[in-house]
């Protein structure tokens, strides 16, 4: 069998330039006016450079932002469950008209130039309806004044909210993938890449664990599950930027180097690294992970409990759920619409944890036992005992991997705190 196509019907759809056209554009940049990107743009830049985006080739106009907002569908009816827009003050964008070429730079850094084909204002009344629309979940903190709730503890939300006043939109050349060819040297790893290495291994049902914490037992139980299902796994790390508190990514890297080296057949797993920054959306970034990740040539993505959650806004398997909803839910449906449909599909694992008296990993499907009886897993869990510097239970992690952990929190001067949710401390299990 065949890798499963990219999304979009279009192949791989790489922005990003080489050799001599290369070179001619970044003279070329150098004389556009400069529009400076915020981190979030920067990863989605490279994404697009790399085919990571497919089928995007730069940002959304209002029609796809609308239609991606209302029904996870670009304006052309292809699947797509987040915005990725590009921002820019009044003052920054003043004098830029349609047709006009842009570069966009960060930190002194050209990563790009752009086409505008639109331009159009974002009030502050479409952010609010692009919050509750692609935000807004079924947890407690989604109830009553959920805005209110989510500027105040929100990341995302308040991402969202902080963004500037006018949108640009249009094609780009991407001209930079910063830093991580260099800082992550065969971790990360473009969406060409990655299908080569399956493809030489005969996979073709590969499944990807998403990762922006420290790896646990959990995270190790729901790969080896996958393993026994499928081809392989990819393990895919977010090497963008997190919000404070979280761990980085070469610590995490570290740490899955260490598991995979001692507790897996590293015949059947992959580790690579991908360059966005967390936009912490809950059930719709679950489905923008499976949409990249089947560029990647995966097509089973890994959803657990609070699959990308913050805070209590979600539901401990509503991004599980979500996948029900969607235009073209099923892989039939898919089928009947070639390229336009999202045909990487969940697999959806309930909540596991380590069982004394199963004495193992277990799940709430495998284990009759009660909570008092098991270790509760969560990265948020993890992160704030280390922070605290408090005693980690039997079985929660693989010594090895607390050992690396243990040493980065000692060596922190500044420490944040670890607000706890519900699916975290396990208040909701039965």
């Amino acid at each position: 069998m065949a890798l499963v196509p990219p999304h979009g019907g279009k192949g791989l759809v790489c922005c990003l330039l080489t050799g001599s056209e290369l070179e001619d554009e970044k003279k070329r940049a150098a004389g556009l006016k400069k529009i400076p990107i915020s981190a979030q743009a920067k990863g989605d830049l490279i994404m697009m450079g790399i085919g990571g985006f497919s089928p995007l080739d730069g940002f959304m106009t209002k029609a796809d932002w609308k239609g991606v907002c209302e029904n996870m569908l670009l304006s052309d009816g292809t699947f797509w469950p987040i915005p990725v827009m590009l921002t820019a003050s009044k003052a920054d964008s003043d004098g830029i008209n349609v047709g006009d070429d842009i570069a966009l730079e960060r930190e002194g850094e050209i990563y790009a130039t752009m086409n505008v084909t639109e331009k159009f204002e974002m009030t502050e009344e479409d952010k609010k309806w692009e919050a509750e629309k692609v935000y807004k979940g079924e947890g407690e903190d989604s109830q009553g004044d959920f805005l209110k709730t989510a500027l105040e503890d929100h990341p995302g939300v308040q991402m969202l909210m902080a963004r500037k006043e006018i949108c640009l939109a249009g094609p780009v050349k991407v001209l930079s993938e910063g830093e991580y060819p260099t800082k992550y040297k065969g971790i990360y790893l473009k969406p060409a890449q990655t299908r080569e290495i399956f493809e030489k291994r005969g996979w073709s049902k590969i499944a990807a664990l998403q990762l922006r914490n420290p790896m646990h037992r959990s995270h190790e139980y729901l790969c080896k599950i996958a393993v026994e299902t499928c081809d392989g796994v990819l393990i895919h790390s977010l090497i963008g930027n997190l919000k404070p508190g979280d761990i980085p990514a070469d610590v995490r890297v570290k740490c899955i180097d260490t598991l995979v080296n001692n507790y897996f057949v590293k015949d059947y797993v992959v580790q690579a690294g991908y360059p966005l920054d967390m936009r912490y959306a809950g059930p719709r970034e679950a489905l923008l992970h499976a949409t990249f990740r089947q560029n990647y040539g995966v097509n089973r993505m890994i959803i657990g409990r609070d699959h990308a959650g913050v805070g209590d806004f979600y539901g401990l398997f509503e991004a599980q759920e979500i996948f029900n909803k969607i235009p073209y839910a099923t892989y039939e449906e898919a089928c009947k619409v070639p390229g336009k449909a999202l045909l990487c599909q969940p697999l959806k694992i309930d909540w596991t944890f380590y069982c004394f008296k199963c004495d193992g990993m277990a799940s709430m499907r495998t284990c009759p036992h009660t909570k008092q009886d098991r270790v509760i897993l969560s990265g948020t869990k993890l992160r704030k005992m280390l922070s605290e510097g408090a005693e980690i239970p039997d079985h929660f992690g693989r010594p090895e991997v607390l050992a690396i952990l243990r040493k980065y929190y000692e060596g922190l001067t500044e420490k944040v705190e670890i607000k706890m949710q519900k699916a975290a401390s396990g208040e909701d299990m039965k």
